[in-house]
């Protein structure tokens, strides 16, 4: 389905998500700040032309720019308003009647030089209908006046955004006498007359001017809250301007969370290397496909007639190449690419704003959490933390954070500090488990190190490129792979202490608490000196990486947000190892972690530390604060799940096959959702079926679970191409790496210089 012009669906088109949000059909609105308001109509001239209800839609949009304005003023006169900050002057003009006089008014904008507004809203009809009684000859009038001045209105709109206001309905019962005679079927009539005239004319024009039909949807759902029948309610009223800076202002201020009435973004250099390279590796792998089918049927096996028996082929063709397995991978992830780029680049599929609720949230967490119970096998090993179990871990993590992401539930603190656990506990994996390897493996080799960077950053930098977005908009991505090299870095300078060598000495364990002491008091400063923080990541080539929105602050505030968590991970794997080596925990099948009263204390202080900390996130006030906390108490959370999941030697030995499943393909469904399952990078939801959005988000779902799979498939296998283990060879791609972020970096500049 197409997403078609956004503008017109903005003006004519919509519904009401729950009682206040309104959402424009196939596109997302903006909710415009004051600040933003200003900074797009700076040295702008608005003009509303209208009656009592466009005098209601002024003061709407005037409270935009400035909050503080009050409705006084002669109600049945002009008012003007002027922001001397910002050069922006809106003028509220008293033509109740579509007349001789708001035809002089709109002519004298077209004579001579006589400085024009840049916006005109214009309005009316009411007034007609009450003076004259509700007659058929005041119709009649009425389109003769409007027939005048459509012209007019037409040569305006080839230079300044001219758009008619559709009357609202009014709700009859509540009328006053004197105003008995305005009817809904006359609102109507009028109406009718007004679009068909306009549209008459515009036909002969290449301008036109934009019928703002989409409040007389909004007046159907909310005029029964109006305090006369006849005026809008002020929720409404404030829809209505939001629309208008929406209309005019998105295309100016480009906000992502605001499709509507946003023009495609050009494709840039880098994307149309991009595109070429794509092409060629398709191209590329069918001439190769097509090569091997041709070579097959050469060699087919065929039956000698003699003897009954199959003639097998000279030549094998069992054995794929490396360079046709690249190009397949290229192959299809070019293919998933160019999906990603109609899903949340092109204008071709709609997309709608967020809504939550309580039941959008919590009803499919119940639905996975019984799924997930649902497929419950043994484990292969019983040990804590083993694969299967962190698998598990990742899985239901996953599954939770991408419901939260698409309900919009981080509106909802409690939900939110919940949220940043789950995070939190990801980084304390990492933790753990590259703190485990490296401790018990002793492979500080380069091999090593290439690999989790590969595999960490392959999609994102393809992200990067396609999507032109910078690395740090990813953020999770950019956190794991700086925590990975700070463990690595912390484990290898010297002296490097390993498992192996402490066995021999118990002097190294103090050493390496040294490491992890000096580690924490790094952090801690790091942390409360945000100053020295952004002048490390502010050199080239690190602010490439790590600048968002030209400065380093958001960098700075996600890693401030899970800081300690990560050395947290370190330290348990540390005393987990420790613990197990001098045997003092069971992790046999069925046997409890520790001795049975041991384990019960334990799991008791588990539970009740667990269930604190829920009351704590669920009676927090205010996000700032509680972030604040968030750093030093989040640990509580994750070890006492750790100690749940793990003490019951019957808990420890079943996982969940489902999550698990899902807990494997993580990373690839937490990047793929920014573009592929929500919108606007995130900050929408991606509408492939409209209409029917449960079907919407089974199927947008499907799609997106597939693609992560099969980039998660792709990405191994050029992880074994691109890095493999003979050191000669790895170091001659390390510098075909370094060559292609040198021409990406190349690239990146000249695309910024043609932009400015």
């Amino acid at each position: 389905f197409q997403g078609g012009d956004t503008c017109e669906y903005l003006l004519s088109s919509g519904r009401f998500l729950g009682e206040k949000v309104w959402q424009p059909h196939s596109c997302m609105m903006h909710k415009y700040k004051y600040s933003e308001a200003k900074n797009c109509l700076i040295d702008k001239h608005i003009v509303f032309i209208g009656d009592s209800r466009i005098r209601q839609l002024f003061y709407s949009f005037v409270k935009l720019i400035n909050p503080q304005v009050k409705e006084e003023g002669n109600k049945h006169g002009n008012i003007p308003f002027e922001d001397k900050s910002a050069s922006i002057k809106v003028d509220f003009l008293w033509y109740p009647e579509v007349n001789g006089s708001m035809r002089q008014r709109i002519k004298s904008w077209t004579e001579g030089s006589v400085a024009k507004p840049h916006i005109i809203v214009v309005g009316a009809a009411t007034w007609s209908i009450k003076i004259h009684n509700g007659s058929n000859e005041a119709l009649a009038q009425y389109k003769i006046n409007i027939t005048s001045i459509a012209p007019l209105l037409e040569k305006l709109a080839k230079s300044s955004d001219v758009y008619w206001v559709l009357q609202d309905p009014v709700y009859e019962d509540m009328l006053s006498e004197s105003r008995k005679m305005i009817t809904n079927e006359k609102i109507d009539a009028y109406n009718e007359a007004a679009v068909r005239i306009l549209n008459s004319s515009s036909r002969n024009s290449k301008a036109k001017v934009k019928v703002f039909s989409v409040s007389k949807l909004i007046a159907q759902e909310t005029i029964m809250k109006s305090a006369d029948g006849l005026h809008l309610p002020e929720s409404s009223r404030d829809t209505n301007a939001m629309i208008l800076m929406n209309v005019y202002c998105n295309k100016i201020m480009k906000p992502i969370d605001g499709s509507c009435c946003q023009p495609q973004p050009p494709l840039t250099l880098i994307q149309k290397i991009a595109f070429c390279f794509f092409t060629l590796s398709i191209i590329g792998y069918l001439i190769i496909s097509l090569i091997h089918r041709n070579n097959y049927r050469k060699n087919k096996p065929c039956a000698d007639l003699e003897s009954g028996e199959e003639k097998k082929p000279a030549i094998s063709t069992s054995n794929v190449s490396t360079l046709e397995m690249l190009l397949h991978s290229f192959c299809k992830l070019g293919l998933i690419m160019t999906y990603f780029y109609l899903c949340d680049r092109a204008n071709l599929f709609m997309k709608e704003n967020k809504f939550y609720t309580h039941s959008s949230f919590f009803i499919p967490i119940i639905y996975i959490l019984v799924l997930g119970v649902f497929y419950t096998e043994n484990t292969k090993e019983t040990k804590v933390l083993n694969r299967e179990q962190t698998d598990e871990w990742k899985g239901w993590m996953q599954l939770v954070i991408l419901i939260y992401h698409i309900s919009g539930a981080s509106t909802f603190l409690p939900v939110y500090m919940h949220i940043r656990v789950l995070v939190a506990a990801y980084l304390f994996q990492t933790g753990y488990g590259h703190f485990s390897y490296f401790w018990i493996k002793g492979d500080f080799g380069v091999y090593r190190v290439c690999q989790v960077l590969f595999r960490l950053n392959f999609l994102v930098v393809v992200l990067c490129i396609v999507m032109d977005r910078p690395y740090q908009f990813y953020y999770f991505v950019p956190l794991v792979t700086v925590w990975f090299m700070i463990i690595y870095a912390t484990l290898a300078i010297w002296p490097q202490i390993v498992q192996k060598k402490a066995n021999g000495n118990c002097l190294w364990h103090f050493g390496l608490l040294l490491k992890l002491i000096c580690l924490l008091t790094c952090i801690y400063f790091l942390s409360y000196s945000q100053g020295t923080f952004e002048k490390i990541f502010s050199f080239w080539p690190l602010s490439k990486c790590f600048e968002l929105n030209g400065n380093v602050y958001e960098w700075w505030f996600r890693w401030k947000l899970d800081r300690y968590v990560v050395f947290y991970g370190m330290l348990f794997a540390f005393i987990y190892l420790a613990l197990q080596k001098r045997q003092m925990i069971s992790e046999g099948k069925g046997d409890p972690l520790f001795s049975n009263r041991v384990s019960n204390v334990l799991l008791f202080i588990s539970i009740v530390s667990f269930l604190t900390y829920s009351i704590w996130a669920s009676s927090c006030k205010n996000k700032t604060e509680c972030n604040e906390l968030h750093p030093s108490v989040s640990v509580v959370q994750i070890l006492a799940f750790i100690l749940i999941r793990n003490i019951p030697g019957y808990v420890r030995s079943v996982y969940s096959s489902f999550f698990a499943w899902f807990g494997k393909i993580s990373l690839e469904l937490f990047i793929c959702q920014y573009h592929i399952w929500l919108a606007a990078d995130t900050k929408g939801i991606l509408v492939l079926i409209p209409g029917y959005p449960m079907f919407n988000v089974l199927v947008s779902t499907f799609i997106f679970v597939c693609v992560a799979h099969e980039i998660s498939q792709i990405t191994n296998d050029l992880a074994q191409i691109v890095v493999p283990k003979d050191n000669s060879t790895l170091l001659k791609r390390l510098l075909c790496i370094a060559g292609f972020f040198s021409g990406l970096h190349l690239f990146s500049a000249m695309q910024d210089q043609s932009r400015h």
